[in-house]
C-alpha cells in the first residue's frame, strides 16, 4: 500500500439488500482537522448495476469560501470471508467548492456483491474501509473529533488497531521483536482477532494470583496454545503464566492446609470444652 495512511476508517452497512435509500453516508470522522464522511450508491449512481462509493467533505456548503482540501485516499469493499477485495486505485485529489467529494462509479458489480457466499454480504452486512490521509489545507476547515460509530484504527507493525491498543503493541514489539516473525495469519480481520487476544492475554497476566481462578488460568492457557499455532513466539509469556500457575496451586495448597488447621483447632478447643465439663 506504499506509505502508510493517517487513519483507517471502517464502515459497517447493515441490512444494506433491504435498503430503499439511493444513497445512504457513514457517520463523520475527522482526518487531519477536516470533516469527512462516506457515501454509497447501493443501487448504482450513474454506473447502473455497480455499487457507487465516494469520499466527501462533510457538511461543505457551511465552509467558508476560497476551502480547499488535497487528500491522498483508498476505497475498499471487504471480502468478510476471504483476502479478496474490490479497490479503487490509490488517488491524490484536491476536493474543494466544486467537487466536495471524489470517488468510484463502479465499484463492485452489483450481481457479484450480492451472490449467494460471495463473502461481501455476511449476514446483510457490508463491510467497507477506507484509508485517508490529508496532504495540505487551504482555508479556515478546522473541526474538533465528536463521537462517531465508525470504528478509526491505525497501524502498528502490521496490525490494524484502536488507537489505544498501538501504543502498547508498539512497545511489546520493542522488547520481544520476534514475536510475530513466523505470524502466519494474512487476513487483516484475523490479525486484528488474534493480536487482541493476545492483549487480553497480558492484561490477565497482570492480575495477582489471588485474583485469579483456576478456570482463569486454564483459559489462559488455552488462548495461549491458539496463538502459538498461529506462530506467535510467547515463550517469555508463557513463562509468566507458568509462574502465576505456581503461585496459584502453592496458595491453594496453603489454603488447604490452613482449612486444615482451622478444623484441628475447632476439634481441640471441643475437647478442651469437654474435658472442663467433665472436670466441673
Amino acid at each position: 500500500m506504499g506509505k502508510q495512511f493517517e487513519k483507517k476508517i471502517t464502515w459497517i452497512i447493515k441490512n444494506l439488500s433491504s435498503l430503499q435509500s439511493e444513497n445512504i453516508c457513514s457517520d463523520k470522522f475527522v482526518v487531519g482537522s477536516c470533516k469527512w464522511l462516506l457515501r454509497a450508491y447501493p443501487k448504482g449512481s450513474q454506473v447502473h448495476n455497480y455499487l457507487s462509493l465516494s469520499l466527501e467533505v462533510a457538511d461543505y456548503k457551511s465552509l467558508p469560501p476560497g476551502w480547499r482540501t488535497h487528500a491522498r485516499f483508498l476505497l475498499t469493499i471487504v471480502n468478510q470471508n476471504s483476502e479478496k477485495t474490490f479497490q479503487q486505485n490509490e488517488s491524490k485529489l484536491w476536493f474543494d467548492e466544486k467537487t466536495p467529494s471524489w470517488g468510484r462509479k463502479s465499484m463492485i458489480p452489483l450481481n457479484e456483491l450480492h451472490a449467494k457466499d460471495s463473502g461481501f454480504l455476511v449476514n446483510g452486512e457490508l463491510k467497507i474501509v477506507a484509508y485517508v490521509d490529508v496532504l495540505e489545507v487551504i482555508g479556515k476547515i478546522d473541526v474538533s473529533e465528536e463521537t462517531s460509530t465508525t470504528t478509526e484504527t491505525m497501524d502498528a507493525n502490521g496490525f490494524q488497531l484502536l488507537p489505544s491498543q498501538a501504543k502498547s503493541v508498539s512497545r511489546m514489539f520493542e522488547r520481544h521483536p520476534d514475536i510475530a516473525s513466523e505470524f502466519r495469519p494474512k487476513n487483516p480481520n484475523l490479525r486484528t482477532g488474534y493480536m487482541s487476544l493476545l492483549l487480553s492475554l497480558i492484561e490477565t497476566m497482570c492480575q495477582s494470583p489471588h485474583e485469579l481462578s483456576k478456570d482463569d488460568l486454564s483459559d489462559s492457557y488455552a488462548a495461549m496454545g491458539s496463538m502459538t499455532d498461529a506462530g506467535f513466539n510467547l515463550d517469555w509469556l508463557e513463562k509468566k503464566l507458568d509462574e502465576m500457575s505456581e503461585k496459584k496451586e502453592k496458595e491453594l495448597v496453603s489454603g488447604t492446609q490452613l482449612q486444615e488447621m482451622e478444623e484441628e483447632l475447632k476439634d481441640l478447643k471441643k475437647k478442651c470444652s469437654d474435658m472442663e465439663a467433665l472436670v466441673e
